[in-house]
């Protein structure tokens, strides 16, 4: 095999590679935007209702009816209601201790993973025009040496400029690879952003209602 063929297996290999890096950065992007929705209220309305219904139920103590609501199916996958159970099942515990509590799990069991996904879209963002310019090297690389060939046998050069053009195409590629999945990022970033600020709003509102309903119980489940 010489050396032609194998640039040009190479130049076959860092097209599929970008194929991948284009299917799995589409993947995450749709996991990313399922993952976020789930953990966020349809809406401001939805938060407010739910936190009405909370609010209630701590004012008449009935913290079994707490957990309950946030354990039911309409709420059991959101952010809000599984950081109110984790607070529910410590509520014995110091207000400013139960709010580090909760802070770390909502960082280990939301935020974490939601940045890691995202890491892995900047990634994907990163590869596309790296591999794009691979390609475009290798298929440059080849052009040339059919281009010394065309030379010694006296062939025309012009015919190259397709082999040329192909090989910039790779460059091409890699960029509509990164600039759909670099506006994705940015979009998320922003998403992940509103649902780490709506949760610390959220969640100061109930602990202020658990913390009375707890003095005005002396703290009795």
């Amino acid at each position: 095999m010489n050396l032609n063929a194998v640039l040009l297996a190479l130049e076959v290999f860092v097209y599929s590679v970008l194929g991948i890096v284009a299917l799995f950065g589409a993947y995450l992007a749709l996991l990313l935007f399922r993952r976020i929705k789930q953990k966020r209220f349809a809406s401001d309305k939805a938060a407010d209702e739910f936190l009405d219904d909370v609010r209630d139920m701590l004012d008449k103590q009935n913290y079994d009816g707490v957990v309950e609501l946030c354990d039911s199916p309409g709420y059991w996958a959101k952010a809000v209601p599984q950081l109110i159970l984790v607070a529910m099942a410590n509520r014995t515990k110091p207000i400013p201790k139960l709010k580090r509590l909760v802070n770390q799990e909502f960082e280990r069991e939301v935020t974490t993973e939601l940045e890691y996904t995202l890491a892995w879209i900047g990634t994907c963002v990163r590869s596309g025009p790296m591999l794009g310019l691979l390609g475009t090297v290798l298929g440059i690389v080849v052009t040339f040496g059919k281009l010394a060939e065309m030379g010694a046998s006296g062939g025309d050069p012009s015919k190259l400029a397709g082999g040329i053009g192909t090989a910039l195409f790779a460059t091409a590629l890699g960029l509509t690879v990164a600039i759909p999945l670099t506006l994705l990022g940015a979009l998320f970033h922003v998403r992940v952003g509103r649902l780490e600020t709506d949760v610390r709003i959220y969640m100061g509102e109930f602990f202020d209602e658990l913390e009375a309903s707890l003095n005005k119980g002396g703290k009795k489940s």
